[in-house]
């Protein structure tokens, strides 16, 4: 393997920059104005006010800029024969501009949800649904920066309800407006029994996704084409597929008592679908949306609210301001909407120039198969879940680098570097995308040999011994633990990237230099296979009158082949189409590594925050499932909690070799010691702000050593 200088190995895509591409917002309605959270004041910046309304652009469908957005020449054209669509808007802006810092701080939502408040306010932000409706600002900490917070919709195909935001986009269409048609397949997952689901339905997508209807109610029937949709059920992601016969489920919505009711967008099981089973559907859909234009969207909406002083019509732009930054910023599937943002070459706007000076996927690792016929961006890329998806193609890395398995070099910076519209970027993950996540191969070539340096327009931090999303407190008491073995991981997000997000904003609007990447490396000893993992043999306790089950590490990953959708997918760029499926692996196996471990089983590199540095239990970026929930297969998206014993005595009697509280801090007085000894360390690096130092060492002083996380 080399890293690649750029140079010849991107001049030729440099074509890309040439044309102008008749993209852009033409019409911005505002439906409301109100002040946000009810006229609360924030510090020095004052109040905030709430912009509500829509958003309309059109795209040329001939121009090279949107030649990635799939079906794009197959959508219906206006009258100057370009492609509408248009998107939901909400903005916080301050109601005393002069009083904001310059920054946009755009957020790509997540599955239609507001995320840009949950990992940098602390305090009540409330639940999701507070979240969407901007009711609570927890401590304000975004709004006593001055940011300037933007939420837009980009995924069309989520359904309303909840105050979600999404888009209008048309469906592709064939010659005379014939209906196009494709294979899709559906992961139908469940948390408990039921009888009718949406074709959508997997783990996260549920009933807040649309579904590709069928292009027959009849499951029966062969098609002309001899094609019959199939249902099938296992275990495991691994366990063979049992057929289901198509007598036995119907696309329909079952109704107690009566007949089942004919419907093209459901099935229906009479059986019952269970919980922790693996139900797929294989069946011919019709009418593919062109979702590819939420990265239009993403691109033009950025460029207007940054640029423009008023639409085509007139209306002002509600935020016009001289020399504004952008910055965009997204959670998770937001974040891999980023990273194939960037790697399509939509950061270059309708004018050639810089769209985002700043970007911050956050627990983001792969790519989103947005811009793909019958896309389904709401899939993820479990172990045990949606495992089959294409989320995780080739390019891994920022930087230009040569993958043997499928014989292609890319990187995501290729197309921005050619036009130099890239982003200055932060990209923050957790351990759990190492473990479950497939991100050491951001971090290190293909084959996971050798380590791949980060380019010096990007940093990358990895946020050790957390998972996916912190879990919530109080931790429950008694198994089951969810759907998971051991008690998830509540390690805290939040201070660590408050202080990214200040770096961040200091490095694009200021030009000051970033604290260096914090990750594990081979080169270290830090990355490693999971086999040479030193992870503690922790017992079974019944710590804090919790009852937990022997911690079992099993030494596995999230394993990776380069998959076969067909001759029609574009694996390069994550478009075309898929006739292939179940995809089928090809020869080959990415090489996954994952994260050294300290004597307590806690991540030795990457950023250790203060609950890691005086903790007081183990913390893992891994868990299992439990019984009968996929059992030993990654629990999705969650890590480990498993405390320390309060006493050495009572860690001898368990047999655990891991020092208890007793031990590692004699007195409160130790404990808030180690606690301010961490936090001053931290802001030394500039991974924890002074505020936030200050509030963890008044809490260990005060309040004396947690006995719960």
């Amino acid at each position: 393997m080399r890293i690649a200088r750029y140079g010849a190995a991107v001049a030729a895509i440099l074509f890309l920059a040439a044309g102008s591409a008749a993209a852009r917002i033409t019409r911005i309605e505002i439906t409301k104005t109100e002040p946000a959270y009810g006229g609360q004041s924030f510090g020095a910046v004052g109040a905030y006010e709430r912009v509500i309304g829509k958003a309309y652009g059109e795209v040329d469908p001939e121009a090279a800029a949107n030649a990635r957005i799939q079906d794009l020449k197959l959508a219906p054209r206006n009258a100057k024969g370009l492609v509408e669509y248009s998107t939901d808007i909400d903005i916080l802006r301050p109601k005393d501009a002069d009083k904001g810092n310059g920054v946009l701080l755009f957020n790509i939502l997540n599955r239609g949800n507001k995320g840009l408040v949950n990992p940098f306010n602390l305090g009540d932000i409330g639940v999701v649904a507070d979240m969407n409706a901007v009711t609570k600002a927890g401590d304000g900490f975004l709004e006593r920066q001055g940011f300037t917070l933007i939420w837009f919709g980009w995924q069309a195909d989520i359904l309303p309800g909840m105050d979600r935001m999404t888009m209008k986009v048309p469906a592709a269409t064939g010659p005379g407006g014939a209906p196009i048609t494709g294979v899709v397949r559906a992961e139908l997952i469940v948390q408990a029994a039921t009888k009718t689901l949406n074709l959508s339905s997997g783990w996260f997508t549920g009933l807040t996704h649309d579904s590709y209807p069928t292009v027959s109610l009849d499951n029966q029937t062969p098609l002309a084409d001899g094609f019959v949709p199939t249902l099938t059920v296992r275990a495991k992601e691994n366990a063979p597929r049992v057929a289901i016969p198509n007598t036995e489920w119907s696309f329909a919505a079952c109704t107690e008592g009566a007949e089942p009711k004919s419907d093209a967008k459901k099935i229906c099981l009479p059986a019952g679908f269970q919980p922790g089973r693996i139900y797929e559907l294989i069946y011919r859909a019709r009418d593919p949306l062109v979702l590819g234009l939420g990265y239009a969207a993403a691109r033009d909406l950025a460029a207007f609210l940054k640029n423009a002083r008023a639409d085509d019509s007139g209306a002002a732009n509600p935020i016009a301001r001289r020399g504004q930054k952008a910055i965009v910023m997204g959670t998770s599937q937001s974040g891999r909407f980023i990273r194939t943002f960037i790697h399509l070459g939509f950061n270059r706007g309708e004018d050639g120039e810089r769209v985002y000076e700043g970007a911050f996927p956050h627990i983001g690792g792969g790519l989103l198969p947005l811009s793909l016929r019958f896309a389904q961006p709401g899939r993820a890329w479990g172990d045990q879940i949606d495992h089959l998806y294409p989320a995780y193609d080739f390019p891994f890395n920022y930087a230009h680098v040569e993958d043997p398995l499928t014989g292609r070099a890319q990187g995501i910076y290729d197309r921005c570097t050619a036009t130099q519209t890239c982003p200055l970027l932060f990209h923050a993950a957790t351990a759990l995308e190492i473990w479950e996540g497939r991100q050491s191969l951001g971090l290190t070539d293909p084959l996971g040999l050798r380590d791949v340096p980060d380019l010096p327009s990007t940093r990358t931090y990895i946020m050790a011994s957390t998972q996916h999303g912190p879990a919530p407190l109080p931790l429950p008491t008694a198994e089951p633990f969810g759907n998971c073995a051991q008690q998830s991981n509540p390690n805290p997000h939040t201070f660590t990237m408050r202080a990214l997000l200040m770096a961040l904003t200091g490095w694009v609007r200021d030009g000051v230099e970033p604290p260096p990447s914090a990750v594990p490396t081979i080169a270290s000893g830090t990355l490693v296979s999971p086999d040479l993992v030193r992870f503690p043999a922790i017992p079974a306790n019944a710590y804090g009158n919790v009852r937990r089950p022997a911690v079992r590490y099993l030494g596995v990953t999230n394993p990776l082949h380069p998959l076969d959708y067909g001759p029609l997918y574009d694996a390069a760029d994550g478009s075309g189409m898929i006739t292939v499926e179940p995809p089928a692996p090809k020869p080959g196996l990415y090489g996954l590594r994952v994260p050294q471990v300290d004597s307590d089983g806690i991540d030795v590199a990457g950023i250790r925050n203060v609950y890691l540095e005086a903790p007081i239990g183990t913390y893992t970026g891994w868990n299992l499932f439990r019984k009968e929930r996929f059992e030993d297969g990654f629990c999705n998206f969650s890590g480990s909690f498993i405390p320390f014993a309060r006493t050495k005595q009572e860690r001898l009697d368990a047999g655990d070799p891991r020092l208890s509280l007793e031990e590692r801090y004699p007195t409160p007085q130790a404990y808030a010691e180690a606690v301010k000894k961490a936090a001053t360390a931290l802001v030394g690096k500039r991974f924890l702000l002074q505020e936030d130092a200050d509030l963890l060492i008044g809490q260990a002083s005060t309040e004396g050593i947690r006995l719960a996380p």
